[in-house]
């Protein structure tokens, strides 16, 4: 799944977008903002992988709010003024829809992004670093099991050790991709390749079994699904 945040100071703009986005299989909205301001809100509780951004909005424009972006999403700007459209390809945004546009022409925006993400996951890095013992760690995806919360540090579990990490579980999530990793639980992050099954409000790792929050289930049955 895509997870994706919304911006559109129209709330009509907004509608429509919704829509498509939930007609969509691999969309899954995290929030919608009627303004910079709000989205900026939206993205520190939560990462996201694609933004639906309005490029003309009141205080900031898209554009601007997209530029202080530290981390940059991937963007697809909206608008009504195609003159905008050389700007945006500039920020490399991965598509640029001109209002009103159909649902078949919103889907090979997404199509767009898809590829783009299947292409980072052949190019990135496939590994994190881990600050543990006064040393920094190189530890690949596919070493790790789960992390789990422990005070002010994270207890990193891996095929083959245990490192306690000086990190939080929201600064976690937000540089392992989220493709590979889901929060279960307000205390663990698994790794998706190591599931084995789900039984009750349980999911078995190897040799591990890891809680699922209440808060949490929705959202984890719903990835397991897609």
């Amino acid at each position: 799944m895509i997870k994706c945040l919304i911006v559109d100071d129209e709330p009509l703009s907004r509608d429509v977008l919704k829509t498509y986005c939930t007609d969509h299989p691999d969309l899954e909205i995290t929030a919608l903002c009627k303004d910079a301001f709000e989205a900026m809100n939206a993205l520190g509780k939560s990462s996201v992988d694609l933004i639906f951004l309005d490029v003309n909005m009141p205080k900031l424009s898209g554009i601007n709010f997209y530029k202080s972006l530290n981390q940059k999403p991937m963007v697809v700007f909206t608008t009504a003024y195609p003159e905008f459209a050389v700007e945006g390809f500039e920020l490399d945004a991965i598509d640029y829809l001109l209002k009103p546009f159909s649902f078949e022409r919103f889907v090979k925006a997404v199509n767009k992004v898809k590829e783009k993400s299947i292409n980072q996951i052949d190019t990135d890095e496939k590994y994190i670093l881990l600050k543990a013992d006064r040393k920094v760690y190189k530890v690949d995806f596919s070493e790790i099991l789960f992390f789990e919360a422990l005070g002010d540090y994270v207890k990193a579990h891996l095929q083959d050790k245990v490192l306690i990490v000086t990190t939080t579980l929201k600064k976690l999530m937000e540089e392992l991709p989220s493709s590979a990793f889901m929060r279960t639980h307000k205390s663990y992050i698994i790794a998706k390749s190591k599931i084995e099954y789900l039984e009750g409000n349980q999911i078995q790792l190897p040799q591990h079994k890891i809680p699922i929050g209440q808060a949490y289930r929705e959202e984890v049955l719903k990835k397991l699904e897609g």
